[in-house]
């Protein structure tokens, strides 16, 4: 029996869409650490620009409400356009579905805010009438209580959303540390946003390997005093 959702996400055949990463979306979110959040979206648009993989940005009342797209995030995806909405729905928004078609590519990673609004509706509307599969992240997204993540998600994936992590999705797309032209790339943004598992690649490869330290510290280091 066939079921696509056994595939592996492959940079050949996701594309990835961030919803309404702005800041008085963030300041309601109460699932997760806002700082750990914005690591966990910016270690995600690193890895899409990475691999290539076809990237749509989306907001919700700029000027009246929601505030500017993490800089961080843009800073990753410069020439990006910003497909502005009114409705919390962004399958709603004739230009999303539009940027969505225009990819080609029916496994859409999604990572926004709201889970329980505009990260759900979206993934719901997406999959009835777009015939998508939707893969979500759910450390890249967040939600007004942990409650109400939570129950979207649990709401999600009953209905047939894959539930992921940003970490997961980045080293499934590497697939296999032989593939070279993505490998220090990846390294850079586990070091850089992987917490214990990027302090972990950095001691193996100065303390192990013996490689030079990747900062770019150039103080003394004094010897301690002996007695």
């Amino acid at each position: 029996m066939s079921n696509s959702k056994l595939e592996i996400l492959t940079p050949e055949n996701s594309q990835l869409i961030f919803i309404d990463q702005q800041p008085q979306m963030a300041f309601g979110v109460q699932n997760i650490d806002r700082q750990t959040l914005k690591n966990n979206v910016v270690g995600l648009a690193r890895a899409g620009k990475a691999f290539g993989i076809p990237t749509v940005i989306t907001t919700v009342e700029t000027e009246s409400f929601s505030g500017h797209t993490y800089p961080e995030l843009l800073d990753v995806f410069p020439d990006a356009p910003l497909l502005e909405r009114t409705s919390m729905n962004s399958w709603d928004d004739q230009k999303v579905r539009d940027a969505l078609a225009a990819n080609n590519r029916k496994k859409v990673v999604v990572s926004g805010l709201w889970t329980e609004v505009c990260n759900c509706t979206f993934a719901l509307s997406a999959m009835l009438e777009g015939d998508y599969e939707i893969y979500m992240v759910a450390d890249a997204s967040g939600g007004t209580t942990v409650d109400a993540h939570d129950f979207a998600m649990q709401r999600m994936v009953q209905a047939g959303v894959v539930p992921m992590t940003w970490q997961q999705v980045l080293l499934e797309w590497q697939r296999d540390w032989a593939r070279k032209e993505t490998y220090d790339a990846t390294i850079g943004i586990v070091q850089e946003h992987s917490g214990a598992y990027g302090m972990g690649v950095d001691y193996a490869y100065t303390m192990v390997h013996k490689a030079p330290a990747r900062g770019k510290f150039n103080g003394e280091t004094l010897p301690p005093e002996t007695t």
